[in-house]
């Protein structure tokens, strides 16, 4: 036994028109694009970052007041939190009734389906199957007979 070639057994290398190469190239340029500005935007929030920490260890800030507008959003993006996790959890309810009051029924007449299917073959096969294997087997043990009586030929 000889093994296959494996320069013969790899496919051969994908001939793309030129709109699929162009939109190849678009695709990479978008992404490109995209890895740059999320980049740029962390450098940006870094900087940010850093001036204001700057600014804040500045003897004259009012460090205070700050702290008590960054308390209020904080508490304002709480209440957009709890918005968003009792519209969650609304979507949720709605998923559960779905899946229970139309999943559900789908499968059960599938599964009906399915062992009606199963009694059908096993009719057919006690019913249809087995007398006509019955019936060949006595033609062919008939016709052997006669091919051995001479009555007729192979």
């Amino acid at each position: 036994m000889t093994l296959p070639n494996p320069e013969q057994t790899t496919p051969p290398p994908l001939q793309l028109t030129p709109e699929q190469q162009a939109e190849l190239r678009e695709q990479e340029r978008k992404q490109k694009q995209t890895m740059a500005a999320v980049i740029a935007g962390a450098v940006i929030f870094l900087a940010l970052l850093i001036l204001a920490i700057y600014g804040l260890m500045q003897p004259s800030t009012p460090t205070d007041k700050i702290r008590d507008i960054f308390i209020i959003v904080v508490a304002l993006e709480s209440l957009v939190i709890g918005v968003a996790l009792v519209v969650l959890i609304m979507q949720l309810a709605s998923l559960i009734n779905l899946l229970q009051n139309e999943v559900r029924p789908i499968l059960n007449a599938t599964t009906e389906t399915v062992n009606t299917l199963r009694g059908t073959v096993e009719f057919l096969g006690e019913e249809v199957v087995e007398p006509v294997v019955k019936l060949s087997g006595y033609l062919a043990g008939l016709s052997r007979m006669l091919e051995l009586m001479g009555i007729k030929k192979k």
